[in-house]
């Protein structure tokens, strides 16, 4: 039985774990009509095109993928970025953060390649608070945004599901401001069946800080959650349902995860009230993605005259 797809075209950028888990993931929603795939090479971009294009065969998907250039992708409605550098991780904490100045440099002259591209940008690639306003500042583009809080909040329902023994749809709740250590969870505004009530909150806390080092640990990677997360804030970015996405974007002259409430893909903050702990938390992530951005944007690889230009 043939399927009709959502939307017309989005745009990969990015054919390793991640980015193969996105096209499997659109692939198997029948997302769209068109996947155009880049990579770091050719080879790269035409083997997964064609691996997806197998599935497709397989499961009466309307998705067609095709390899694909940067010039290629002006009018495609949404880019997908999940590049990643090559570099042997060894932090213990902040492990997000040690791909800043890795990542750096292609996320910058993927920006100055796609200056001012008129469609919604959802960059993967961490640390991926400072990888999305990177790319937003180089590049100009208007609708950026980075996901992470949205998976970091789709995992905190999930355990408190869990834990409760009830439905994840009986659980409201938000995990903002960094991808990383410094998320806050807000605990105060969190409702199980639209009641207020006691919560575990440390065993929380702590099922979230090693889940993420925990399937890496076992599978190598963090892959099918990120595409989930991708699937989701597209559906609310492209316009095809309303709702709220916990995502990355500028907020009170920094940038950093909030949940903003789409509808017909135009978003508008709606931040919980935050009780007094929390709110310090929040700054906290604020200043720490503010100064680790400020770092970030003196590293030499990124002091060109497009960049300058265009921040």
């Amino acid at each position: 039985m043939s399927r009709t797809a959502a939307v017309d075209t989005v745009a990969l950028i990015g054919a390793g774990a991640v980015g193969q888990a996105v096209a499997t993931t659109l692939c198997t929603a029948g997302f769209c009509r068109r996947l155009v795939i880049t990579s770091r090479t050719p080879k790269q971009a035409a083997a997964l095109a064609a691996d997806i294009d197998d599935m497709r065969q397989a499961t009466a998907s309307p998705l067609h993928t095709h390899p694909g250039r940067l010039t290629d992708l002006a009018d495609c409605q949404a880019v997908v970025i999940a590049v990643r550098a090559s570099f042997t991780n060894t932090r213990r904490t902040d492990v997000r953060m040690a791909g800043a100045a890795a990542n750096a440099p292609t996320i910058g002259q993927l920006a100055t390649a796609l200056h001012d591209y008129t469609g919604t940008v959802l960059v993967v690639t961490n640390p991926v608070d400072l990888m999305s306003r990177l790319f937003a500042e180089v590049s100009g583009c208007e609708r950026v945004f980075g996901i992470g809080s949205n998976l970091d909040s789709a995992r905190y329902r999930a355990a408190i599901a869990r834990h409760l023994h009830v439905p994840d749809a009986a659980v409201t709740g938000h995990v903002i401001g960094e991808h990383g250590d410094a998320a806050v969870v807000c605990a105060s505004a969190t409702t199980v069946k639209g009641q207020r009530i006691p919560l575990p909150l440390q065993q929380l806390r702590d099922e979230l800080a090693v889940r993420a080092a925990r399937i890496s640990a076992g599978i190598g990677r963090t892959r099918s959650g990120p595409a989930g997360a991708v699937l989701s804030a597209l559906r609310k970015t492209l316009a095809v349902e309303d709702g709220i996405e916990e995502l990355s974007v500028p907020h009170g002259g920094g940038w950093l995860g909030i949940p903003l409430r789409f509808a017909q893909g135009r978003p508008v903050a709606c931040l919980p009230t935050l009780d007094a702990a929390e709110q310090r938390q929040f700054t906290a992530a604020d200043t720490k993605l503010r100064t680790a951005y400020q770092a970030l944007r003196s590293l030499p690889e990124l002091e060109t005259p497009d960049s300058e230009r265009a921040s």
